[in-house]
C-alpha cells in the first residue's frame, strides 16, 4: 500500500517529537523533542522555527489562558512562560519516581473542556503508572491506575467523552467525562490492537465524532469511530508516526509528529508533517490559571 501525499512541515529532525498543539490565536504550531527537552514553535505560514530548552525531558504540554505553557516534564508539571523563561513548579504527580532508575516518567498530556491539565505517566517493565487530573491549585488526582504506558488522550467537541489509551498494553478507551467538574464513568473498551495495527500512541478528535490515532509501531494514522469501527488506516511517510493534531485557520491540516529509531534510513522519520483533511478537528482548551 502506498503512502499518502503528506507535506513536510517541519525539516528539523526530532528524536521522539511529540504533543503537537494548535496555538490559534498566533496561528502556529508547537511540538516538542521529548528527550532533548526542547519545545519548538512554527508559524502556519512557515519561516523560522522558534525553540526553547528545558532543564528535563519533556513528555508533553498545553496552553495556558494567560500566555505560558503547562509542561509536563519526566518529574512534574510545571508552569513555563516563553517569553521570560520563567519556570515554577505545579506539583509532582509521582514524587521521587523519575529520580529512581527505570520508574516512571510523565508522557502523554492534553489540556481537557474542565481546564485542567490530563496527564499519564510510563513505566518501562510494569504497569505502576497512572492518569492524572492536573488543576491550577497545584492538585493532581489520580484517575486511572495500573497502566503501563498512559497515552492517546483526547476529548469529544461536546466535552463529554475522554478517549484513552495504553501503547504498551495496546488499548483504546472512552469515558463518560463531565466537563465542568472532570468526574470520569462509564469506561468503555473500544479497541484492542496488535502491533501490526498499529499500537496506539498519541491522538486527535475531529467534530464528527471520530478519534485519530498515531500507529506508532505500523507507520500508520488509525481513525477509528466512537465506537472503535476501523474506519481508515492511512500509511504515512514516517516509519512511527507518534501524535495527530488538527490546526490550521480551518482546522482541517492534520499536523503530526514522529520520532527516528537508531537503526532507522528512513530520511522522514523525526519530521513534522500536514495533510488537508475534510473534516475539521476540535480545538484544543486552556488549562485556567
Amino acid at each position: 500500500m502506498t503512502t499518502i501525499s503528506a507535506d513536510v512541515f517541519s525539516m528539523t529532525p526530532c528524536r521522539v517529537g511529540e504533543s503537537p498543539v494548535w496555538d490559534d490565536a498566533r496561528k502556529r504550531l508547537l511540538w516538542v523533542d521529548i528527550p532533548k527537552g526542547r519545545i519548538h514553535a512554527k508559524g502556519e505560514d512557515g519561516g523560522a522555527e522558534t525553540f526553547w530548552d528545558l532543564p528535563e525531558p519533556v513528555g508533553s504540554f498545553g496552553l495556558t489562558d494567560d500566555d505560558r505553557l503547562v509542561v509536563a516534564m519526566a518529574s512534574g508539571v510545571y508552569l513555563f512562560a516563553p517569553d521570560t523563561g520563567k519556570l515554577d513548579c505545579l506539583v509532582e504527580p509521582e514524587p521521587g519516581e523519575y529520580a529512581r532508575p527505570a520508574k516512571n516518567r510523565l508522557n502523554d498530556g492534553k489540556v481537557g473542556p474542565d481546564g485542567a491539565f490530563w496527564v499519564g505517566s510510563m513505566h518501562r517493565d510494569k504497569p505502576t503508572a497512572a492518569l492524572w487530573r492536573v488543576t491550577a491549585e497545584g492538585r493532581a488526582e489520580r484517575k486511572i491506575r495500573d497502566l503501563s504506558t498512559s497515552n492517546g488522550l483526547a476529548f469529544s467537541a461536546d466535552g463529554r467523552m475522554l478517549f484513552h489509551s495504553d501503547s504498551r498494553q495496546r488499548w483504546i478507551d472512552r469515558w463518560r467525562l463531565d466537563p465542568q467538574t472532570g468526574a470520569i464513568s462509564e469506561r468503555t473498551r473500544i479497541a484492542d490492537l496488535e502491533e501490526e495495527d498499529g499500537r496506539p500512541d498519541g491522538a486527535a478528535t475531529d467534530q464528527e465524532g471520530r478519534y485519530w490515532s498515531a500507529g506508532v509501531s505500523a507507520g500508520r494514522l488509525n481513525c477509528f469511530s466512537p465506537e472503535g469501527e476501523l474506519l481508515k488506516s492511512i500509511p504515512v511517510p514516517p516509519d512511527a508516526p507518534t501524535m495527530p493534531c488538527f490546526g490550521g485557520s480551518d482546522m482541517k491540516t492534520l499536523f503530526f509528529t514522529s520520532l527516528r529509531r537508531p537503526e532507522s534510513q528512513n530520511p522522514n522519520c523525526g519530521l513534522v508533517f500536514s495533510l488537508r483533511v475534510d473534516v475539521p478537528g476540535v480545538p484544543v482548551h486552556r488549562f485556567r490559571t
